[in-house]
């Protein structure tokens, strides 16, 4: 069985961010991950980390500015916003060492085109580098979500991390994209498994709990099982409800 971890951007969200560690706790989740906690301050997190007897598993870097429609998702693709990255990189990594963060999402950021890539690449070297123990991932998300976001697609993953060549760059598979991006989260997953250090699962169509709907979960989770993936899988999806309420999918497994 998968050991399951939760996503406090997007689970709890009933209750102030440094009271849903324990809330997941008593949920059940054995780990914690979250996109963005550049707006609390390090220590109290981490003492509600440690409250709860949860590892953080993964940040973000950099803070996308969602509450703008035009605003960023990411600056590291982005070939006039690399100094606008290393300094957001170097703020996540002293946040990702204050609390044990075991990865930094490095997120590309929304451009297209060789120029592109080429910074991309550029940046994720010069960011592994620097991370030195760190490890840091890329996912690719689905362009129905978030239009025009670089890293798209599996193929240009696996282009980009044989490119960067570097041991603590891996790659985060959300389930979710993967369906948007493919249709086949399975068959995705069998192209990449060997590069894969993290998992994400949200319910489709509406991005909801992760079970009935479009992708066959169960069937997902065997096959983690059967390839041996030991690693932590996120549920990094928007309740349809209370957050308690919709934990039936963890129970079920």
């Amino acid at each position: 069985m998968p050991k399951f971890c939760a996503n406090l951007s997007w689970l709890f969200t009933e209750l102030p961010l440094l009271e849903r560690p324990e809330a997941a706790a008593a949920a059940g989740f054995g780990a914690v991950e979250l996109q963005f906690p550049y707006d609390e301050n390090a220590a109290a997190l981490g003492h509600a980390l440690a409250r709860a007897g949860l590892p953080l598993v993964s940040i973000n870097c950099p803070p996308p500015n969602y509450a703008d429609p035009d605003g960023p998702r990411g600056f590291a693709a982005i070939p006039e916003e690399a100094g606008r990255f290393a300094g957001a990189f170097r703020r996540s990594l002293r946040y990702a060492g204050a609390l044990g963060a075991g990865f930094i999402h490095v997120m590309a950021g929304v451009a297209e085109g060789a120029q592109a890539r080429a910074v991309y690449i550029d940046n994720l070297r010069r960011a592994a580098e620097q991370a030195g123990r760190q490890r840091l991932t890329i996912e690719p998300i689905n362009r129905h979500d978030m239009p025009g976001y670089f890293l798209s697609d599996f193929d240009l993953a696996l282009e980009v991390l044989d490119a960067v060549g570097a041991p603590n760059l891996g790659l985060q598979f959300d389930a979710y994209h993967a369906h948007r991006i493919t249709g086949d989260v399975i068959g995705a997953w069998a192209a990449v498994r060997a590069h894969v250090v993290h998992v994400q699962v949200a319910g489709a169509p509406g991005r909801h709990e992760p079970m009935g709907g479009e992708i066959d979960y169960p069937a997902f989770f065997a096959r983690l099982d059967a390839d041996g993936y030991d690693g932590w899988v996120s549920g990094e999806y928007a309740p349809g409800g209370r957050t308690e309420e919709g934990l039936g999918w963890v129970a079920a497994c």
